[in-house]
């Protein structure tokens, strides 16, 4: 029985070879065919069975045959998403926005227009790393807004804009706060004003008000009698900012203590 058993697994592993060769062999032809007619039908027959490699390669070679022609517009739309469902977000991008491009009459443009944003957004590195693509997509996302401020998609761009920004929030956040655990008080000063005026009601920025302020504190308590003081009103100026902007923070009262000790040593110096 059991021998029987692996003898039938073989048989089926053997047929499934044999159908497997026969297709690769079907299509090699077709690729090596010039019967474009055959090829333009088989190229969407194996696109809307998600057999995307293939697709994309019979569309790619398609391009330049159906150039200037009614068919041109299909081809490279269905070719663009080809290599979208591969995953290839880079070679999709270029391809969405050049499609909007060479249609820009087309229905499709405003979607192709969306798709090339969004594949920015998809290659989007880690806030870690460095954030070129994350401001590409954020400006290929405000640029589709421009260009269809009545499109369905608002919302959602609106939604991934936030994400994206947030990424952007969080690198500068870290960069502040790297500044700030070497007790590089200049430094943090300036990353940190530069912060504030990016993302005014940001999720970080009473904290690096906070941040802010201590750093002043502590950077007047360095400094020689003649920058003392402007430090100290440093601190003591963003401190009624920080107060007046975040009345409910939760860094409110530590912020106070320091405004408090910047009170008595700006006194003593008067």
């Amino acid at each position: 029985m059991l021998i029987l058993k692996l003898l039938k697994l073989k048989l089926l592993i053997f047929s499934s070879l044999l159908v497997i060769l026969a297709s690769c062999d079907r299509y090699n032809k077709l690729l090596k065919s010039t019967d474009y007619e055959l090829k333009l039908t088989k190229a969407k027959e194996y696109y809307d069975k998600g057999s995307y490699i293939k697709s994309s390669q019979l569309y790619e070679e398609l391009i330049p045959v159906v150039k200037g022609t009614d068919r041109a517009e299909d081809v490279y739309y269905y070719y663009t998403w080809s290599e979208y469902y591969l995953g290839d977000f880079l070679i999709s991008q270029y391809h969405f926005k050049n499609f909007t491009r060479q249609f820009p009459a087309s229905p499709r443009s405003e979607e192709c227009y969306y798709m090339n944003a969004f594949c920015y957004y998809m290659t989007s590195a880690n806030y870690r790393l460095d954030q070129t693509t994350t401001k590409n997509a954020i400006k290929e996302y405000q640029s589709f807004i421009d260009a269809y401020p009545e499109s369905k998609r608002i919302d959602t761009c609106n939604i991934l804009i936030d994400k994206l920004r947030a990424k952007l929030e969080k690198k500068d956040y870290e960069i502040v706060k790297q500044y700030y655990k070497m007790d590089d008080w200049k430094a943090t000063i300036v990353s940190t004003k530069g912060f504030i005026k990016t993302y005014p009601s940001g999720v970080y920025t009473d904290e690096m008000y906070l941040i802010l302020i201590n750093s002043y504190y502590l950077l007047a308590q360095k400094s020689i009698p003649s920058k003392k003081a402007e430090r100290l009103d440093g601190a003591i100026e963003n401190y009624v900012k920080f107060a007046d902007q975040f009345p409910k923070s939760s860094y409110l009262s530590r912020a106070e203590s320091i405004y408090s000790s910047c009170k008595k040593l700006r006194e003593k110096i008067n």
